[in-house]
């Protein structure tokens, strides 16, 4: 991380800006960051890349170009509305809104839910943690978890877990590679093991798990904690009539992905040259790329962007050209 008393000159203007990614281990995840994704790590076991994080602590630092060292934190206290979008920065401050991660699942993961923002605010003193989640590859008959089979109560889902039927009830969801799913606070779920995907979410670490397998961790030789008194109270037991999300993959356009209070995702596949104009948009940009490759030329400068990798353009750029033969991007935004 760069000192704060080294000064980032008015020379320094904001460009496209990718970030070095912070590994995360898990007790369930794999190698596929490694084998899929091209990421460089030598441990086992990490099942989580944060790309674009602001959370404390674990804060991503700027990869390359004169900003290099920088944290998210640092450049929007420097940059303000330049960075984040002038409304942006109005109602978040020197906070990021958004934390990007590609997630990859050997084993599942528990069954979890998160709190609303005012549970996160009044509990945590933190946001909520509402999510989505594309899903990059998923081995045959790989499955996530999304709310419930059948509508229940708060004593049955009680009896479930001392039981230990909690499974019987959830409800299931094979999926395959471009799938997309928004997870809003209270929703009951879990992803299962063999899929990778990329999760959009607000700035949030709060977790409930409800149901671990009764996984052990070594380190600790114990159960990971559960924290079902926290969680009961904050769980959606409504049944959804769907949960997956249906989208147009039309060329050369922003298709309208999943779209929330809290963020706006949208679907590009980048087929030749495409313009994008963000002049009018008061927000800060990011692009996932889950599949193929692509290069962004800006002010006369080309960066490349390959499947795996994310890049954050500063609100004050106003337009990219995309030049492709073939990519699918996620585009985010506020």
């Amino acid at each position: 991380m760069v000192n704060l008393t080294q000064t980032i000159t008015q020379s320094m203007t904001l460009y496209p800006l990718k970030f070095k990614p912070l590994y995360k281990y898990k007790i369930w995840g794999g190698n596929k960051l490694r084998t899929e994704l091209g990421k460089s790590f030598t441990e086992e076991n990490i099942g989580e890349s944060w790309e674009i994080s602001d959370v404390k602590n674990d804060e991503n630092e700027v990869l390359e170009g004169e900003l290099k060292g920088f944290t998210l934190k640092q450049l929007i206290k420097k940059y303000k509305g330049a960075f984040l979008g002038t409304s942006v920065y109005n109602t978040f401050g020197n906070d990021f809104p958004l934390l990007i991660k590609f997630i990859d699942a050997k084993t599942p993961l528990s069954i979890q839910v998160h709190p609303s923002n005012e549970i996160a605010i009044e509990r945590h003193n933190s946001f909520g943690k509402n999510e989505m989640w594309y899903v990059m590859q998923a081995e045959k008959e790989a499955e996530l978890i999304v709310g419930f089979k059948e509508q229940i109560t708060l004593n049955q889902f009680e009896s479930s877990l001392e039981n230990n039927t909690l499974l019987n009830v959830m409800h299931n969801e094979v999926v395959k590679k471009g799938d997309a799913f928004y997870i809003p606070t209270g929703y009951v779920h879990a992803i299962g093991a063999g899929v990778l995907l990329a999760e959009i979410q607000q700035t949030s670490d709060i977790t409930y798990r409800i149901y671990d397998y009764d996984r052990i961790e070594e380190a600790t030789g114990l159960k990971r904690e559960l924290h079902t008194e926290l969680a009961k109270h904050v769980i959606d037991f409504e049944v959804h009539e769907n949960y997956k999300t249906t989208y147009s993959k039309a060329p050369n356009k922003s298709n309208t992905l999943i779209h929330s209070p809290y963020f706006k995702t949208n679907f590009i596949q980048v087929e030749g040259d495409l313009q994008k104009d963000y002049s009018t948009l008061d927000s800060f940009v990011i692009y996932i790329c889950v599949d193929g490759s692509t290069t962004l030329q800006w002010n006369n400068n080309v960066f490349s962007l390959k499947r795996g990798e994310t890049i954050l353009l500063p609100a004050a750029i106003e337009n990219i050209l995309l030049s492709s033969d073939y990519c699918q991007l996620l585009e985010v935004y506020l």
